[in-house]
């Protein structure tokens, strides 16, 4: 199972959220990391995040998206669960494994 932000959402994330404009972090979890996570679950495999073929990813996108699933998952199931490829940019999973691990959200709209 496998997320391809660059085919399945857009080749250009952006803002935290949806309010703020569109592909925002808000609208990449609730839309596609969400139901995907769960279908997961269900199935009980991994799901695969392809971080590739974008124009770039802004901090307020990845924290938002991935940060933002803490809300409803504990952190240890998220990084069992999701598996990330970034091929682009060497360090953006270091990145986004950060955002899941930290207790700090920045979840003022």
């Amino acid at each position: 199972m496998e997320i391809i932000i660059c085919k399945d959402f857009t080749d250009a994330p952006g803002p935290r959220f949806k309010s703020q404009g569109d592909f925002s972090g808000e609208a990449f979890r609730e839309d596609f990391l969400i139901p995907k996570f769960k279908e997961a679950l269900e199935q009980k495999e991994k799901l695969v995040i392809n971080f590739d073929g974008t124009f770039g990813y802004p901090t307020s996108f990845l924290e938002e998206a991935f940060g933002g699933l803490k809300e409803k998952y504990d952190k240890e199931l998220i990084l069992k669960t999701l598996e990330f490829i970034s091929n682009d940019e060497i360090g953006l999973i270091g990145e986004v494994k950060g955002y899941i691990d930290s207790n700090e959200r920045k979840t003022k709209k």
